[in-house]
Formats: structure tokens, sequence, C-alpha cells
């Protein structure tokens, strides 16, 4: 069962389930708890989607917005039509003077090249340069397109948040 409740202090409306299982309610804009046996039940029904109907229409007359409402279709077939509305993906790009299949392509990196974030490309320099260095591993990083401060500053991220150990001016991931 769902009712239709409005608060006494700010006169929010709102939905509340199974009233006669819950002994008290808090209005969502005000805060202010009430009794469920005290509040008045504006509209009740089994169906949620009969309730938010009846709320939309409770506001509306509230608002002097009755006969706008009642011109308005159900807000079941309001949000389906939102659903239908609109272009894809494909359409808006190709409108926009773009190629679609090349951004889709550009965006699974199926091109063979490598979508790896540069706290990865760091990572990776740690675990396979020989001799693990902050010279080499910044090194062979640059080498991979982070900009040499980029991956100072991640090196030393990674130390502090545990990522990577330092010892003797060698690291090792942990």
């Amino acid at each position: 069962m769902y009712a239709v409740v409005g608060c006494n202090e700010c006169g929010n409306l709102w939905l509340l389930r199974d009233p006669r299982t819950n002994d008290s309610a808090r209005c969502s804009r005000c805060g202010k708890t009430h009794r469920t046996a005290k509040l008045k039940r504006l509209f009740e029904s089994d169906d949620r989607a009969a309730a938010r109907e009846a709320r939309s229409a409770l506001l509306a007359k509230k608002r002097g917005d009755s006969e706008a409402f009642a011109a308005v279709d159900h807000v079941a077939e309001l949000e389906r039509a939102v659903e239908e509305a609109g272009i894809d993906d494909r359409e808006y790009l190709e409108e926009s003077g773009l190629d679609a299949d090349a951004v889709f392509e550009a965006g699974s990196g199926s091109d063979g090249g490598s979508s790896r974030t540069r706290k990865e490309t760091v990572r990776e320099a740690v675990r396979k340069v020989d001799v693990p260095t902050e010279s080499k591993i910044v090194a062979h990083a640059t080498e991979n397109g982070v900009t040499e401060d980029a991956a100072r500053n991640l090196l030393e991220k990674l130390v502090r948040n545990g990522d990577v150990s330092e010892s003797r001016g060698r690291y090792r991931l942990l």
C-alpha cells in the first residue's frame, strides 16, 4: 500500500510506503518527524504508479496548474517518451561532422595501441627496468608517453600510498 501524505510544517507531499507498518515518517524537505497515524492520507493505493500520479496531480493543483497537468500524459507515458527522445551517439557524431566509426574505434582501443594510464606506465617501469632507480624509471616512463615531471610525481605518490617502496635509491612494487 502507498499513501500520499503531506507535511503540516512545510507543505511537502511525498509517498509513504505501507503507512500501517511505520510508526513515524520524516519529511524530506524540512526534516520534521511525523507520527504516521496522525498524517492525513490524501490518496491511497496498492499501485505505486497510481500513487505517484496522484501526488503529481496534487502538486499541480497546489500550484494552480491543474489544466496543464490534465493535458499531459500519464507519468509512465512521459518516461517512455523521454527514453525514445533524442538521437543516438552515431547520428550525433555524424551530424557533427565526425567519422563515427573512427571515434568508436579510438574509444575501444582496437587500434592495437596501449590505453594504459600514466600511473600504470610508471608502475610498469618500476617492474621492467633492470635497476629500478628514479632516473631509470622516469626515463622508461617518458619513452612511453609520460612527461618527466608527471613520472616523478606519480612515482612519489606511489611511494606515499604504499604501492611502491624505496630503499637506498631503488624502488620495487609492493
